[in-house]
């Protein structure tokens, strides 16, 4: 977790490009880490990610990833081995636009599409880096969502992978421990500049649902991608070190 004195510790983060992936990002290269992220398609957003991260020290490595694609996601992580030698730290805060709708509405494909490019890409990034982990004793943080334990209707698409993910971490986290290895979830509420705006800018959540939201949570107002970069950047950290198999909400209250 810490470097050495020959070498910085190294991130790999997937889906740098969003929110929380970005904020973690940035937070991870001003604590001296070295960064590796992957991102969905944006590649304009994705260089002037890595151009950022290098102004302030870090050396970065970055690419197109499916994070389901189990050849694709052993390549990266070849790739990320093959230029830092090495990974300390996993983040997975990758994850799709998530539709709101009825269980009953949505298709076959919709559901398979949100498993797999949440559920199943939490695995596959698992699987892969999981040895290298163990190499470090390193620590593995998945971002879920706060709808695990207080479910919104319609929310299913996301709900439902996210808590196959937080099961997965419970999973590693016992199995390895022995190694030195850690594992952990941290669960965001509603995050005013996150998937909520995507979700107000297409309909999906009107406006007197974004304010009836803020009125319900106890702190009185939505998230922000920074303050769960916060939470994940502590579990990443020695800090944490004996902290395991644990998901943390950041909700304002919204759980209560």
């Amino acid at each position: 977790m810490s470097a050495t004195a020959t070498a910085r510790p190294v991130a790999l983060i997937s889906g740098g490009t969003g929110g929380v992936g970005d904020a973690v990002s940035t937070r991870l290269a001003a604590a001296g880490y070295d960064i590796a992220f992957t991102y969905n398609s944006n590649a304009e957003k994705a260089r002037a990610l890595a151009e950022r991260l290098s102004s302030s020290g870090s050396r970065v490595h970055a690419d197109a990833v499916d994070l389901s694609d189990a050849g694709a996601v052993d390549a990266f992580v070849a790739s990320v081995i093959e230029t830092f030698e090495r990974i300390d730290v996993v983040i997975h805060a990758s994850g799709p636009y998530v539709e709101q709708r009825y269980v009953s509405t949505f298709t076959s494909e919709q559901f398979r599409r949100h498993v797999d490019h949440e559920l199943v890409a939490l695995f596959e990034l698992a699987r892969t880096t999981l040895p290298h982990l163990r190499a470090s004793a390193g620590s593995l943080t998945a971002v879920t969502s706060v709808g695990v334990r207080r479910f919104p209707a319609k929310d299913a698409l996301s709900s439902v992978p996210k808590g196959g993910m937080e099961a997965l971490i419970r999973a590693i986290a016992l199995e390895e421990g022995r190694f030195g290895v850690r594992a952990n979830a941290v669960a965001p509420g509603v995050l005013g500049d996150g998937m909520m705006g995507m979700l107000a800018s297409t309909g999906d959540v009107p406006e007197f649902q974004r304010t009836y939201l803020e009125d319900t949570i106890p702190l009185r107002r939505l998230g922000l991608a920074d303050d769960v970069a916060q939470a994940v950047c502590f579990l990443s950290s020695p800090a944490a070190s004996y902290i395991t198999g644990q998901s943390l909400d950041i909700d304002g209250g919204y759980s209560l």
